[in-house]
């Protein structure tokens, strides 16, 4: 919430050809080709016209490690981008490449990386073309169609496997396999995250359903519960919505939350939201640090990836 407005831009932009890619694979007879690249490209970064939306990079281009204050990465050259380019796009399109989709997604990020054919952007549009590969396929959970969360947890990890593959310049003689390893680990992981995060879910709803009972209330105040549990913010109109009930029985049912001291109101009149009281807080912690035991001893050897467990 505190991001400056370019940031915003970005992430705006970035959502945009996310949710373009996902419509684009429903398509079942789709084939790829450089317009949608382009396209693509234009959604993420045509908030600065100076970064070429929607064109190749004019020139060469390098990759600078800000910290080390030193060019890690060379692009191929300009000529090439137009070849190489097409090159990835048949292989995208082939029907005979009998590999495992998780892996053609996997090597299509690497070589759109690796043949850097915008002034900037790269990295998202490498990331963007794996997620349309799988969403092709049928996966279309954000979850699994894209790693972005794993990659935001271990970013070094993603820059230093890249250089590794790299070594500083395009070389598409080098040997993927540090990189498919390391793609395999993150959806990996990322299917662990969901299962975990699943069955906290569960459990906390186990919890709000015995503390209601225990109290004598309707069933569908788990609802707001269960979110307050969450830290969201209970609204009238969405616990309504998503209990199907009216607008006045929503709010008799969350003022009686609130004298049960399960619940308590922020503002006045339509702005009003509810937050999980401190009595609410405490009996999930409690919760948390039962159930963040068991699954950290059930998980952490296997994913053994430094994952920070977070509710």
């Amino acid at each position: 919430m505190q991001a400056n407005d370019e940031t915003v831009l970005a992430l705006t932009g970035y959502r945009n050809a996310m949710t373009y890619v996902l419509q684009l694979a429903k398509d079942q007879n789709f084939k790829l080709h450089e317009g949608y690249l382009r396209s693509l490209h234009y959604m993420m970064v045509a908030h600065d016209l100076s970064k070429n939306p929607g064109n190749w990079r004019p020139g060469s281009i390098y990759v600078r490690d800000e910290l080390k204050n030193e060019i890690v990465y060379q692009g191929p050259d300009r000529d090439l981008i137009e070849g190489l380019i097409g090159e990835l796009i048949d292989r995208v399109n082939s029907s005979t490449d009998s590999g495992p989709d998780i892996v053609q997604a996997a090597m299509a990020h690497l070589n759109l990386v690796m043949i850097h054919s915008f002034s900037d952007g790269n990295g998202r549009m490498a990331r963007c073309l794996q997620t349309l590969i799988l969403a092709r396929q049928g996966i279309l959970e954000p979850e699994f169609c894209s790693v972005e969360e794993h990659l935001g947890k271990v970013q070094q990890e993603y820059y230093d496997v890249l250089a590794e593959v790299g070594q500083g310049s395009f070389h598409p003689e080098n040997d993927a396999r540090p990189w498919i390893r390391f793609m395999l680990k993150a959806h990996y992981v990322q299917a662990l995250r969901v299962q975990w995060r699943m069955n906290l879910l569960d459990k906390i709803w186990t919890s709000m359903e015995l503390e209601i009972k225990k109290r004598g209330l309707p069933d569908r105040m788990i609802f707001p519960l269960a979110d307050a549990a969450l830290r969201l913010r209970v609204r009238n109109s969405s616990y309504r919505r998503i209990a199907e009930i009216s607008e006045n029985l929503a709010s008799r049912d969350l003022k009686q939350l609130v004298e049960e001291d399960l619940l308590v109101a922020i503002g006045e009149n339509r702005g009003r939201v509810y937050a999980a009281s401190p009595n609410l807080l405490a009996m999930r912690e409690k919760l948390w640090e039962a159930f963040k035991g068991g699954i950290l001893s059930k998980y952490q050897n296997r994913e053994n990836c430094r994952c920070k467990y977070t509710l």
